[in-house]
């Protein structure tokens, strides 16, 4: 057989769609974003995980709610990524369209964009590493994979963190603050790792809960 006949797509029309959906956003995300090189840093990490997004999908075959999840992610990403994760107006939102302060209903005083972002991060990627280590690790009990990728998921964070510090090194104090979003607080990291944590933990819950419920 040829291997041109035995090539199987991995990517449907649904797939193409969802994908174009994500790309549509990308290039109005670029229109008069708020930090240009911050932007560009962002954006930068959104191609990185659309590639391999696509590698995955070619090598894993993943389930198609895995791959819009993630692509949900993204979506989430990009927004932050044009306003910065500290500015995006979310409150404004919030009070223009349901009449409702959230940062004072929640005693918030800074921005929490980017903690949404770091809990989608694992609870929206963690079908999307289940899948994954479903096929490598087939052998191993199910609850030792699910320990699996939640740890994968503390893992990347922290490794996220290490990057996102390396670059910040290389900038001034300003721009740094501009890209990274601290916002003067000394325990950002570790909050953000947490979110994902505690993303992974919530999603691995929700399957968890739903499978047993369908039984």
């Amino acid at each position: 057989m040829s291997a041109h006949a035995s090539f199987n797509p991995t990517l449907t029309f649904k797939h193409w769609l969802a994908l174009s959906i994500i790309i549509l956003c990308m290039l109005i995300a670029s229109i008069q974003p708020l930090d240009l090189q911050s932007y560009a840093l962002h954006q930068l990490g959104t191609l990185l995980m659309l590639i391999a997004l696509l590698c995955c999908q070619k090598y894993f075959a993943l389930q198609f709610q895995s791959f819009v999840l993630y692509l949900i992610f993204l979506a989430i990403h990009i927004l932050g990524a044009h306003y910065l994760y500290s500015y995006v107006p979310y409150n404004d939102w919030a009070i223009q369209y349901l009449h409702f302060d959230l940062q004072q209903t929640m005693g918030w005083q800074r921005n929490m964009y980017d903690r949404l972002v770091h809990f989608s991060y694992g609870l929206l990627l963690y079908p999307f590493f289940i899948d994954i280590f479903k096929k490598i690790f087939r052998p191993l009990p199910a609850k030792l994979i699910i320990l699996l990728v939640i740890q994968w998921v503390m893992v990347t964070s922290l490794m996220y963190e290490w990057i996102e510090w390396g670059i910040a090194l290389t900038m001034s104090p300003e721009a740094a603050e501009q890209y990274n979003g601290q916002q003067g607080d000394i325990w950002d990291a570790h909050q953000d790792m947490l979110m994902a944590t505690l993303g992974a933990i919530c999603m691995s819950l929700i399957i968890y809960f739903s499978a047993n419920n369908t039984r």
